[in-house]
């Protein structure tokens, strides 16, 4: 069957999906704004607490930049590789798009355990959340940062699935495109998380 035999409601479905594409990029970008402005509160308020330890410890008694540089690393090397996903889905390689997506989980997965083992190490110091004002908004900010790359890798294994099954679509191709832009987004929250969090709070 040829274009001008599709009904006219099969016509219109199939003129109808690239808008649609098209409208749910549009409301991740909305979702993304939301997200900033919910980073943009967290630093905001890190930045008036740091100061606040309660006679607890404070940023420079607590942070080791060796690891936080070696995490760091980690997620910038994991955003190359999405981008490298992202070139082989526009050259229609499939197997490579998927194994780019693998690596940059891999990557995103050791980035979230050193975030973890750094909490936990600090919990066995006594730098609770409930320690000081500091210390609430420390773990307020950079936990929700590590909750957001922890989505961001069942969402990319939930994605690589879906190619495995359905191969490169206009749906899964728009899906590999928002995973990207969210996973650099996540790149750039963390490169101020760095900066703000432990190169201010060493020095």
């Amino acid at each position: 069957m040829n274009a001008s035999q599709l009904s006219p409601a099969s016509a219109a479905g199939h003129h109808d999906q690239p808008d649609l594409e098209e409208m749910r990029t549009f409301g991740f970008w909305i979702y993304l704004m939301t997200d900033i402005m919910i980073f943009g509160t967290f630093f905001a308020t890190y930045i008036v607490l740091k100061n606040n330890t309660n006679g607890g410890p404070g940023p420079a008694d607590l942070f080791e930049l060796g690891g936080v540089i070696v995490s760091t690393l980690i997620l910038l090397t994991s955003s190359y590789t999405s981008g490298l996903a992202v070139l082989a889905m526009n050259r229609g390689k499939k197997q490579a798009l998927i194994r780019w997506l693998g690596v940059t989980a891999v990557l995103g997965a050791l980035f979230v355990g050193l975030e973890i083992r750094e909490f936990a190490q600090f919990v066995q110091e006594g730098a609770t959340m409930g320690t000081s004002a500091f210390l609430s908004a420390f773990y307020t900010l950079v936990g929700t940062h590590g909750l957001h790359v922890t989505l961001g890798l069942v969402w990319m294994v939930a994605i690589m699935i879906q190619l495995s099954k359905q191969g490169i679509t206009p749906v899964t191709k728009r899906k590999v495109q928002v995973i990207s832009l969210f996973w650099h987004f996540l790149d750039v929250v963390w490169i101020f998380v760095f900066t703000v969090v432990y190169l201010m709070g060493v020095s």
